[in-house]
């Protein structure tokens, strides 16, 4: 009798576990992009398909959690549901016929497009005048919204001016400074005024048994993604990502970032250089909103002049990069968005100093002058005071002091037609002064007495952009891109003398259309580049000038979400080596849920500027082989371009693990070059340029790892691999000062009471130093510096109801882990075997900060 009664619960049991079970026994969670309720609404319907036992899609996260029986339907299936009727999806991309019909207000930036997305804190008041937007919607018994048209909305600090809602329920209204309330009327329903705390992207006011109440929708967004639907594979470094560290300019904006190295380039100017794929930064084309940045001579110190609080956004694309943006992309592009004046904070003051002698001033200020116009004003001041920071105690400053101020004032346009312009004006200054600590310029400046060095810098540039986009044709656009700079620099090395000036002009025509329907996609445009450069180095001048126009055609293949390919082609014409092409080929495919898979194959064309992009030479006392260059002739030195082609494979594939989104990253790249410039070290007495003669080329393999352990704490590992090798008149060697092996690891957590932690560690392998055997045993270096590791900390707290003031301390090289002996011969600047050139690791030890941020919306 037992066993039958135990047979029984048995029975139940499993019928009952298996009833439970029979609706669901799979749930994911992904990203679907939307704005508002009507949004909500269409995305949940649109989920429950058959097998779907339960879908809903959050407002604030854009994040959707369906469960469902996999026996009868799949998350792919799920995603595609959701994208037939308008909405993109991490995986999937709406057609774009049928995101033009959605309802105005829920036309939402597109994922894994260019455009800059906004992003409002929680309780954000936005205390200035912008425009409120906003939608009316009735609800139903059964929980369905529609949009009601002709409602009234004032502010009840300004009676006189009432707009309505149109025929989609959706209302504009101007917010002037102090306006908290606002009030809805329409007849049949009770009025009501409503404080408004929160105005965010979309103001939703909801109709339910005749009452009126506010609903507020607020968008956010990851501080760094890749997105899975565009062909090019683009990281994308948010503002958000960029407070993770100081970051008071562009060359400290990659400290949490795996794939970008920053490294001074010698142990006095105080120059830094990314590197990308292993490869000098540039080989990596700089890009300023897909303007030119710095460039030719203004590459070196470039990293220089612009702020990170400037910084709304950075793009990474390695490898190939369209052919819209030029030809001298080699190893990948990095695209840097400024803050917008339409778009951004009022006022952003940012302080910062540290424990060394720095101190950095950034006022960012924009103002809506009215509908159509915006201007904004970004300023920047680094201080650099302490002339005995002396790490190694060798006598020398570990970096030059002075001032380095910089500034842009740019507008905006936008008439609401389709046209939009933007153009400004961009100012720099550098002076500022190293070497020995007790070097005077007054009385030392080319001269034994004491061993300095010193830049006067001026940068001026203007920069126009203006593009219409057709309004019966909203896939087709035409863009003008122009951008003219003058740059001049003054310096000297203890008793070299190097001054250049650079005087640079840049047009690009934009078109792009669809060839009848969004399948094939194509842009096409006419570029002209111009430079005129003159260069002194004591008694000898380089003087060219260089122009380079050409035309090019970019045609994409777009046959459903799975399957993109990209061709793109260019043909220039340089008025000192000719006629030359650029092709270049772009394909990405997704096989299944969460996977995607890129190949990307092209060719880079560059002419170098030799002596500005390795100054650190000047800063020893190598003699340069002139005998190989040709003087003051018009060419580039005598030289041949730069020339190589890169290939890449990248597999991104998402993942679940302890229920919450994670990600793995594998990079593949191989970059050969058919013509190099080579920097010649390998003789520790002189340098030499020379065209390359046999083989160069990189390897690079990286792999990335994303997840949550915890709620609130992001984290990233990463591990790289390099194998870069060039052809010398030696033989075949090791790029030297490059290393071959590299480990990362960033942790970030944050809590809604405005604490947040971050913390960053390097573990950067042993590096290949130039020889040194040819000097006298006292001035020998070992063949490999030691490998180390670095770690960074930062911690933030934000005050107030809206968190516009916030503090912040941190701390880099907590390992206080610094190159002992950073200058060769330190001991005697004048002598043969002075070399500042050979800088492997950090020239400072430990170093603390603190700052402040306040904002004003």
């Amino acid at each position: 009798m037992k066993s039958i009664f135990k047979g029984i619960l048995t029975f139940i049991f499993v019928q009952c576990y298996l009833g439970t079970n029979a609706q669901s026994d799979s749930t994911i969670t992904f990203e679907v992009a939307g704005n508002c309720g009507l949004c909500k609404q269409r995305i949940e319907q649109a989920a429950k398909i058959k097998g779907v036992s339960e879908a809903t899609w959050d407002t604030q996260s854009n994040l959707a959690t369906v469960s469902f029986l996999s026996t009868k339907t799949s998350g792919r299936a799920i995603k595609q549901a959701i994208a037939d009727v308008g909405h993109d999806t991490d995986e999937i991309k709406a057609k774009d016929d049928v995101y033009q019909q959605l309802h105005q207000c829920c036309l939402y930036d597109r994922l894994g497009e260019d455009s800059t997305m906004v992003t409002a804190p929680d309780d954000d008041a936005h205390d200035h005048d912008h425009i409120v937007r906003g939608v009316v919607v009735q609800e139903n018994d059964k929980g369905e919204l529609t949009p009601i048209p002709g409602v009234n909305i004032f502010w009840s600090e300004n009676e006189d001016k009432v707009v309505q809602t149109n025929e989609n329920g959706v209302f504009d209204i101007k917010h002037e400074s102090d306006y908290t309330n606002l009030v809805v009327t329409f007849v049949g329903m009770k009025s009501d005024t409503i404080q408004v705390k929160n105005l965010h992207d979309v103001l939703v006011i909801h109709a339910k048994d005749n009452v009126l109440e506010e609903v507020v929708v607020s968008r956010k967004q990851r501080s760094n993604y890749i997105s899975n639907l565009t062909p090019n594979r683009v990281e994308m470094i948010t503002a958000k990502e960029l407070f993770k560290a100081a970051c008071c300019d562009l060359s400290e904006s990659f400290a949490t970032n795996a794939s970008v190295d920053v490294v001074s380039s010698d142990a006095v100017t105080g120059s830094k250089q990314i590197q990308l794929l292993g490869l000098s930064g540039v080989y990596t084309q700089l890009t300023v909103e897909n303007l030119p940045g710095p460039r030719g001579f203004a590459s070196s110190l470039g990293l220089n002049s612009m702020a990170g609080p400037w910084i709304e956004s950075i793009q990474i694309s390695k490898g190939m990069g369209s052919v819209a943006n030029g030809f001298e992309s080699m190893s990948g592009q990095i695209n840097v968005e400024l803050k917008k004046p339409h778009h951004t904070d009022k006022l952003h003051l940012n302080a910062y100093a540290n424990n060394m002698g720095r101190t950095d001033i950034n006022l960012n200020l924009a103002q809506k002058m009215n509908d159509k116009w915006s201007v904004g004003l970004l300023l920047h001041d680094n201080f650099m005071y302490n002339k005995s920071m002396n790490f190694s105690n060798n006598g020398y400053r570990d970096m030059p002091v002075g001032n380095v101020f910089s500034g842009i004032n740019r507008w905006h346009y936008e008439n609401g037609k389709g046209l939009i312009a933007q153009f400004g004006i961009k100012y720099l200054n550098d002076d500022r002064t190293g070497g020995e600590i007790d070097f005077n310029e007054k009385t030392d400046k080319l001269t034994t007495n004491r061993y300095g060095l010193g830049f006067d810098i001026d940068r001026i540039e203007g920069f126009a952009k203006i593009g219409y986009i057709f309004p019966n044709h909203k896939l087709r656009s035409i863009g003008i891109q122009l951008s003219g700079s003058h740059y001049r620099q003054g310096s000297y090395f203890g008793l070299t003398t190097y001054d250049n000036e650079q005087n640079s002009g840049y047009a690009n025509v934009l078109y792009q259309d669809v060839i009848g329907n969004v399948q094939h996609k194509y842009k096409a445009g006419l570029s002209i580049a111009y430079d005129k450069y003159n260069e002194k180095i004591q008694q000898y001048n380089f003087d060219r000038t260089e122009a380079v126009s050409g035309a090019f055609l970019e045609y994409t293949y777009a046959p459903s979400e799975k399957f993109d390919a990209v061709l793109g082609l260019r043909q220039d014409y340089n008025n000192i080596y000719g006629w030359f092409t650029t092709p270049r080929a772009v394909v990405r495919y997704a096989p299944a849920t969460g996977t995607t898979l890129r190949l990307s194959s092209g060719r880079g064309q560059r002419t170098a500027n030799i002596f500005a992009e390795n100054m650190g030479i000047f800063a020893s006392s190598r003699t340069i082989d002139y005998n190989r260059l040709s003087v003051n002739d018009g060419t580039a030195y005598g030289l041949q371009p730069e020339i190589s082609w890169n290939t890449g494979l990248t597999i991104d594939q998402d993942l679940q693990l302890f229920g919450r989104e994670a990600g793995l990253s594998l990079e593949l790249f191989h970059n050969s070059f058919s013509n190099q410039i080579v920097v010649d070290l390998e003789n520790p007495r002189s340098v030499s340029f020379y065209n390359l003669n046999g083989k160069s080329f990189s390897n690079s393999v990286q792999a990335e790892f994303r997840f949550m352990p915890l709620a609130h704490l992001e984290t990233r590992l990463a591990y790289r691999l390099l194998d870069v090798q060039t052809d010398y008149q030696s033989g075949r060697l090791q790029k030297p000062l490059t290393a071959k092996h590299r480990g990362f690891a960033n942790l970030a957590y944050n809590l809604h009471s405005g604490w947040s932690f971050d913390y960053t560690l390097n573990v950067t392998g042993r590096k290949r130093l130039p020889s040194t055997h040819a000097n006298p045993k006292a001035y020998q270096l070992p063949d490999y510096a030691d490998a180390y590791l670095t770690m960074n900390a930062q911690v933030t707290k934000s005050f107030g109801a809206n968190q516009h003031f916030a503090i912040y301390v941190g701390g880099e090289n907590l390992t206080n882990f610094f190159q002992k002996n950073p200058i060769l011969a330190f001991d005697d600047p004048f002598g043969s075997f002075f070399d500042t050139n050979l800088l492997w690791g950090p020239i400072a030890g430990r170093l603390f900060y603190t700052g402040i941020r306040y904002t004003i919306k």
